[in-house]
């Protein structure tokens, strides 16, 4: 059912009766369970047990103590590296053993939302043994504040030849932070794209000028590809891939289709997940299924479509607060699956795909309780997630078995 709204300050009554009109796209917790959820403790290496609508899985706390883990990263090894979004970047045994911080991170601006954040292994990390870091940046320790990207070689516990391959330019982020997206997807033909959040500045996913809200497409080296988009349009940065984002923190090639597919966080609702195209404008602020924090529609909203700008393939008219992703390649009962975090609501979100559809979706890790930061399926076919609290923990979900 397509159904084409004009909002304009709605208010609260207004959009309950909107919702009541869409079709709902996932069932979420009340918002009185997520305020009384307490997350409960577990130690290191407690093996939980939970089910899935396709058989048992067993979630088993691998690592504890780390300050807000934003992201997760595999070493040939068997390590993993974490980055903290208050600023260390840690190595993590497979025992569970958190590592003093690695030296030789640039300098990290950790406010509101900021800090830093993904973490990746290049492509030829065996030969080159280069990681790649997003990470907030300030102006000269002031506002405003944008993203950057460095790599660096790991040599045991340092960083060395440690270079700022990509700034954000125009720098748009203003206190409290919000909202700078940066996730890494490396497409393996030597390009690495980016995403970027709208840094809470609404009109500047649709201005070509400017980097927030954008996915970029750059060369590994952070040189910009001949064939973006945009290149060699007139006011137009050449970096951008897509734009008309909100705040992108998920990002993954779709295995059944070798489509980019991206989870964004709406505002007050309206999270999606979008097919990715060179070009294509993604619509917010300009359109949404969701309303501002304050209750009202966002200013500069006219409603759910306008032509010209791409639908979602797959939203929720509450927001679960999505994070990363990973696509579920190994073989289980959940392969061709796409697990998802989700922060407001503490669960990880399996979705069954279709081609480039979503056909259902099951909550599991209910039990945990925590934020979930990001998800990453790990070299020995388990899921991995970290959780996003002052005192968070890795946590390995083994899937359910064939039977």
């Amino acid at each position: 059912m397509n159904i084409k709204l004009s909002v304009k300050c709605a208010g609260i009554a207004a959009f309950i009766a909107l919702q009541a009109a869409l079709p709902v796209q996932a069932e979420t917790l009340p918002p009185a369970a997520i305020a009384a959820l307490t997350p409960p403790t577990f130690d290191k290496g407690k093996v939980i047990t939970g089910g899935s609508q396709l058989g048992p899985i067993q979630i088993t706390k691998v690592a504890q103590g780390l300050a807000n883990p934003w992201s997760i990263a595999f070493l040939p090894d068997g390590d993993f590296l974490i980055t903290e979004r208050v600023g260390p970047l840690r190595r993590v045994s497979p025992a569970g053993v958190v590592s003093e911080p690695i030296s030789g991170v640039p300098s990290v601006f950790v406010g509101g939302h900021g800090g830093l954040l993904d973490v990746a292994l290049s492509p030829d990390f065996k030969r080159n043994q280069t990681i790649y870091l997003s990470y907030s940046e300030s102006t000269d320790g002031k506002d405003p504040v944008g993203l950057a990207v460095a790599t660096g070689k790991l040599v045991g516990g340092a960083l060395k030849d440690v270079k700022v391959i990509y700034r954000q330019t125009p720098k748009q982020a203003l206190s409290p932070y919000w909202e700078f997206g940066s996730r890494f997807l490396f497409d393996g033909k030597g390009h690495v794209f980016i995403t970027h959040g709208d840094n809470r500045v609404n009109n500047a996913p649709q201005e070509l000028d400017k980097l927030a809200g954008k996915i970029v497409r750059l060369n590994l080296d952070g040189s910009v590809p001949a064939d973006n988009p945009f290149v060699g349009q007139k006011g137009a940065r050449p970096e951008i891939w897509s734009l008309g984002h909100r705040n992108v923190q998920g990002i993954g090639f779709n295995p059944l289709t070798g489509d980019i597919w991206a989870t964004e966080h709406g505002p007050r609702g309206g999270d999606e997940l979008n097919l990715i195209q060179p070009g294509k404008n993604y619509g917010w602020p300009i359109i949404s299924y969701g309303i501002d924090y304050s209750g009202n529609q966002t200013p500069e909203t006219i409603g759910t479509h306008k032509e010209g700008l791409e639908q979602p393939i797959y939203y929720w008219a509450r927001s679960p607060g999505t994070s990363g992703f990973a696509f579920v390649t190994a073989d289980s009962p959940w392969k061709g699956n796409l697990l998802l975090g989700s922060l407001a609501d503490r669960q990880l979100l399996r979705l069954v795909i279709d081609g480039n559809k979503v056909v259902h979706e099951e909550r599991l890790l209910s039990q945990v309780g925590q934020r979930i930061r990001d998800v990453r399926q790990g070299p020995d076919g388990n899921i991995y997630v970290v959780t996003d609290s002052p005192d968070g923990g890795l946590f390995r979900v083994t899937p359910p078995q064939a039977k």
